[in-house]
């Protein structure tokens, strides 16, 4: 199977949705011979913070000589970025290989299914990643969430410590109206004996549920400090509690295993080294101009606390800071733009290819219903590239930009050849 081909067949499967409940995974498993089982794993989940977090983990277990894996979601170019091993994405070839070889699996379940109950296409991405994982014969994978956790297609791996990163209102439709009842769904991955890491700052009601569950599953939790002991490369203070908590998800991993402590040098040696695509990622100087898939208020607000620390390092002058923005018709929107607006001189609305992008008239609307304090100056320029070109001629070369609000939106920048040009030698 060619690698256009897999994505063709992966895409073709949106047409059925989302649909809750792990049986068809655990068929897929079995069929597949359990390569869930062929190593050991780290489960990541939380609202914020899971793609960052999972890759943190990730650099720190291969820095300590173990062939690593992860799993994350969503890719930004190719589906083949959903999975690595000692921190390099496989080929699109051994992604369609994976793809291939699930299919077959998915078609012997699906003839044992009901008619209108097939393996969705996040049930067959997870399988194929458990299954290259296996083929490539990894010792540990850290495995990001996709949705939830109780019935997460990615519930299936035997996990030995658990991470929960943050908890804030997403998804509500499906993981329920609030905190608590979000954070029941996520923490129900985890396992009984395990020990269960969380982030710095916890809300206050994510943190009961985790106590509730620790003790009904005889789980330890440690918390991570907000410091990470270490220099991290990744721009933005909301990576360096990531750090932390990836460092001390790891130190828990290898003392679970009996496998020493951390090594400094490895953790510096990560800490400077780990890149996140779409996470304040630099894709252009003269301005600055960063990409940042923040897509809901406790994002933008991460975004917002790293700005003026990355503005007053790089403005000078008369330079701007501006926004390219762009966000999906069910996010909170406003929210979004009033946690942002208060940090940039001008925003330059447009839209993502994504159907579901609310139009940037309206999102025009949003910013002038805003308190007077926070109205700024606002234009409309709908196409991603052209909004992106107009928001660094609006900040001067000594100002600062960031393309922000979906991953849509970022998605489609990296598409652009000059940008995409950018991304790869930001991962150098």
């Amino acid at each position: 199977m060619r690698p256009q081909e897999a994505e063709q067949r992966l895409l073709a499967l949106e047409l059925f949705g989302m649909r809750f409940g792990l049986d068809r995974m655990r068929r897929l498993m079995t069929t597949l011979g359990h390569p869930e089982r062929a190593f050991e794993s780290v489960h990541v989940v939380g609202t914020n913070g899971k793609s960052s977090t999972t890759r943190m983990i990730a650099a720190i277990l291969a820095r300590h000589g173990l062939r690593t894996g992860a799993y994350l979601s969503p890719h930004l170019l190719g589906f083949n970025e959903r999975v690595r091993v000692d921190d390099h994405d496989i080929t699109p070839q051994q992604f369609a290989d994976a793809i291939a070889r699930v299919l077959r699996a998915a078609e012997r379940v699906n003839r044992s299914s009901a008619e209108d109950d097939p393996v969705t296409q996040f049930e067959l991405l997870t399988a194929a990643a458990y299954s290259e994982l296996a083929a490539q014969a990894v010792e540990v994978a850290v495995i990001e969430a996709g949705l939830g956790g109780r019935y997460d297609a990615t519930n299936v791996i035997p996990s030995k410590v658990q991470v929960l990163t943050s908890v804030s209102l997403e998804h509500t439709r499906w993981l329920g109206p609030t905190v608590t009842a979000i954070a029941r769904e996520k923490l129900d991955v985890v396992q009984p004996g395990a020990t269960l890491v969380l982030g710095a700052d916890m809300h206050a009601d994510a943190l009961a549920v985790a106590c509730e569950v620790a003790g009904e599953r005889g789980v330890r939790i440690v918390q991570a400090p907000a410091d990470p002991h270490a220099a991290v490369g990744a721009l933005g203070t909301f990576q360096r509690r990531n750090f932390a908590l990836a460092r001390t998800a790891a130190e828990v991993f290898l003392d679970a295993l009996g496998l020493g402590a951390l090594d400094e040098a490895a953790v510096a040696a990560a800490a400077a080294g780990v890149r996140v695509p779409g996470r304040l990622q630099a894709a252009g100087r003269e301005p600055l101009t960063l990409l940042d898939g923040a897509h809901n208020p406790a994002g933008i607000a991460a975004l917002a606390e790293s700005l003026p620390e990355i503005v007053a390092a790089a403005r000078s002058g008369d330079g701007r800071v501006v926004a390219v923005v762009s966000i999906l018709e069910d996010k909170d929107a406003a929210g979004m733009l009033a946690a942002l607006a208060p940090h940039l001189d001008a925003v330059v609305l447009t839209a993502s290819r994504n159907p579901r992008t609310l139009p940037p008239p309206t999102l025009g609307s949003l910013l002038e219903q805003l308190a007077p304090g926070i109205v700024i100056h606002h234009e409309i320029v709908p196409e991603p590239h052209a909004a992106l070109r107009r928001a660094r001629t609006l900040a001067g070369p000594a100002g600062v930009v960031v393309a922000t609000g979906s991953l849509y939106l970022i998605a489609d920048l990296l598409h652009d050849e000059a940008v995409a040009g950018a991304r790869r030698a930001s991962m150098l």
